[in-house]
């Protein structure tokens, strides 16, 4: 049975207030059968009483010799917050009723009392009381709910999932306290990268399930070649990392290395077959081959070598093995040239209102036509872009060529049509950040209320102060905020109800979980619930098949987008599909496919 379904099986408390010996008595002689009752003479008694035992139900008087019970409600539902109070009075006039209600009371009789009319209201006094209760224990199991999942989350951006070994972000931070130890003590550290070779061929012949056995496995035979005081973290892939901590000649990173290879010799037993396997090894040493922030990247360049000798190999880093960051320098030049060139197009991505499957809005996404590459994802250059500044000026790029085209196909009769825009962090610190958004409404003519900008977590959580005043002027101008990818961040239920928001977008992991984990889906409810609660519109990203989508019209999900929809694409190739029938039915249709659901 669910939390909301316990019902306690003690009888109800109350707990009855009244200088009137008679009224005291037929109160009590009526409600005792069912309820556990208690009667005071006096205010100044019940607060006695209340310091030590809670009650479900308080029935007060009101003109009473000492404390008045109007004087007495605020006392009572500071000892005893879930208790619901009536008061009873003698007073006949609408005044004294109306005073009751306003300082707290749930219900109010009057005198001579009607034997009915106290049964009717302790009844429904007793159920609002429940009703309190159930929501408390909701709320405090949702509480309980995100934050096993925060906890979760927080242990993911340390550790790797298949694994449990640390992840890059972890590794990194050792290698910054190791370096920084043996620099005090002049000693030697080094960094070995691990990668297995032919790694996608066995992902692809025996399915990820295999593939994933078999990096554990992998793991498990790379602790035993270490020692307690070196690490071993998992990066992207079937790509480890091993930090060396306590080496004195180089001779024993080499033999390390050795050991590593050897322990790969025997065959892994996976479901299906056995399987040999090898590995590239890339490796660099601190103070040799660079200072800290050098010796990850000159190790990945060893690795890359390793890699391109055919594998199964070893190599120690040399200074010929910058092509990589070479690529890097070479990559942020290309950036620059880009934004020159006008060589970043905005794609769109419907999103598309659950309920009646019709297109009620965009989310714009920016691309990179590379002159020679083709067409690149944000994987391939907004990290690089955020860390170089240069994001600035492709996020307000994006915003401006978002606006205008949404200002376009309104005047061309999509008069509702919304556009989302993703801002990074570095745009929203900037000084001047409301001022741009205003200047590009302004140029577009785009009405405020049909532009939504999206933030993620981490970004308004940097500086909550600075963040909710800046949120505020955006919500004044009529522009709309959304939280993106919510669940991976802070998920802290404290800054949904503090800050100014309009939407809450639930991340893909979350939406791709949901249909067949029942963890997923217990905390998409929630986070639903919750949203509509303060009444945020939720919005799920990446869903990508039926059962996904079924689940969350099952929730009342508000809207929706992913691959399922339509992918991100040119606003030529979406106007196409806008303006022939905004429906989930034209969307897949416009995409070649038979449309795997039916509509209403």
């Amino acid at each position: 049975m669910g939390f909301m379904a316990e019902i306690s099986k003690q009888k109800p408390t109350i707990l009855i207030i009244d200088d009137d010996e008679q009224i005291r008595k037929l109160l009590t002689q009526l409600l005792c059968a069912d309820n556990d009752c208690r009667s005071v003479e006096s205010a100044e008694g019940a607060i006695a009483v209340l310091d030590a035992t809670s009650f479900d139900l308080v029935i007060s008087d009101i003109n009473m010799s000492g404390i008045s019970g109007l004087e007495l409600l605020p006392t009572v539902l500071s000892k005893n917050p879930d208790a619901v109070v009536i008061m009873i009075s003698g007073q006949q006039t609408i005044d004294y009723a109306i005073e009751a209600m306003r300082a707290g009371a749930f219900d109010y009789l009057i005198k001579p009392l009607d034997i009915r009319l106290i049964e009717t209201a302790v009844s429904r006094a007793l159920s609002h009381h429940q009703l309190l209760n159930e929501k408390r224990r909701y709320e405090n199991h949702l509480e309980d709910l995100v934050r096993e999942r925060t906890a979760e989350i927080e242990h993911l951006a340390y550790y790797d999932r298949l694994t449990d070994l640390p992840n890059r972000n972890l590794f990194v931070d050792r290698c910054a306290n190791a370096t920084a130890d043996a620099g005090d003590s002049k000693g030697l550290l080094c960094i070995i990268l691990v990668s297995i070779d032919r790694f996608k061929n066995i992902n692809d012949t025996l399915g990820h399930a295999a593939g994933d056995r078999l990096l554990k496995e992998v793991a498990a035979r790379l602790l035993k070649c270490l020692s307690d005081s070196d690490t071993l973290a998992r990066f992207e892939g079937p790509e480890f990392a091993i930090l060396l901590t306590e080496i004195i000649e180089p001779c024993a990173v080499e033999e390390v290395s050795v050991s590593i290879m050897d322990s790969l010799k025997t065959p892994f037993s996976l479901p299906m077959q056995e399987v040999y396997v090898t590995a590239s090894i890339g490796i660099s040493s601190f103070p040799l081959n660079g200072e800290v922030g050098a010796i990850l990247q000159n190790a990945g360049a060893a690795l890359y070598r390793a890699k391109s000798l055919g594998g199964n190999n070893y190599q120690f880093y040399s200074a010929d093995m910058n092509a990589l960051a070479l690529n890097r320098l070479a990559l942020e030049t290309s950036l620059r040239r880009a934004i020159d060139n006008e060589e970043f197009v905005t794609y769109y991505q419907p999103v598309v209102d659950l309920a009646s499957m019709k297109i009620v809005g965009l989310e714009a996404l920016v691309r990179w036509q590379h002159p020679r590459l083709g067409v690149l994802p944000p994987s391939e250059f907004l990290g690089l872009a955020e860390d170089t500044g240069l994001i600035l000026d492709i996020s307000t790029s994006v915003m401006r060529s978002a606006c205008f085209q949404a200002q376009k196909w309104q005047l061309e009769g999509l008069s509702s049509l919304r556009i989302a825009v993703n801002v990074s962090a570095r745009q929203f610190r900037q000084k001047d950040f409301v001022d741009r958004i205003l200047r590009i409404l302004g140029e577009s003519k785009l009405c405020p209320s049909s532009l939504e900008l999206e933030l993620t977590e981490t970004s308004i959580m940097d500086d909550p102060e600075s963040a909710a005043k800046i949120l505020t002027k955006i919500r004044r101008l009529g522009v709309r905020v959304a939280i993106d990818d919510f669940g991976t961040g802070y998920s802290s239920l404290g800054y949904l109800k503090r800050f100014p928001l309009d939407t809450l977008k639930l991340d893909r992991s979350f939406v791709n979980g949901a249909a067949t984990d029942a963890d997923d889906a217990a905390l998409v409810t929630a986070i639903v619930t919750l949203a509509h609660s303060l009444r945020l519109r939720v919005v799920a990203e990446g869903i990508e098949t039926e059962q996904e989508l079924n689940f969350l019209q099952f929730l009342r999900c508000d809207e929706g987008q992913g691959y399922l929809f339509a992918k991100p694409q040119p606003a030529d190739r979406l106007r196409q599909i806008l303006f022939k029938d905004a429906t989930l039915n034209s969307i897949i249709l416009a995409q070649g496919e038979q449309p795997n659901l039916v509509f209403h």
